[in-house]
């Protein structure tokens, strides 16, 4: 069976989630509240990507240090340039590369910078999941043999 790609596993979500830089903390958390997402993705006037705010951010960079959310930047707070992988990647190297780099959402974007969604480690079926720990375990296996 071929793997499905990070674009094909989000195709029933053509909803792109995003605010302003200059945006608050608060009004991005209440925009992904009513979206009912984990993350969104910040944009200049042009449409192209600066960053991403998720969950964890919210938690760790704002309610961890006791900000105020109501006067707190988005552009403060958001993991700015995040990597991006492009539609044609595969759900398992999206997965592998997430259980790698700690993080849980991965904007993706086209050659052209066109912004096509965000792939979520929700968005994967077990079986990629499995196969991309696999990969994982034998990525650090090599990393141990090397020293």
């Amino acid at each position: 069976m071929e793997e499905r790609t990070v674009f094909e596993s989000i195709a029933r979500q053509r909803l792109l989630v995003s605010t302003s830089a200059e945006a608050t903390v608060c009004d991005a958390a209440r925009v992904m509240t009513k979206a009912n997402c984990g993350s969104i993705l910040v944009v200049d006037a042009h449409g192209a990507l600066l960053g991403i705010l998720t969950e964890r951010d919210l938690m760790t960079r704002v309610i961890a240090k006791a900000l105020d959310p109501v006067h707190t930047k988005v552009a403060d707070v958001m993991t700015h340039h995040p990597l991006c992988v492009p539609p044609e990647t595969t759900v398992s190297d999206a997965v592998l590369l997430m259980i790698e780099r700690g993080f849980r959402h991965l904007p993706i974007v086209s050659t052209k910078s066109k912004i096509m969604g965000v792939f979520s480690i929700r968005d994967a079926l077990p079986r990629e999941i499995d196969t991309a720990e696999s990969f994982a375990e034998f990525h650090e296996q090599i990393n141990d043999a090397r020293g």
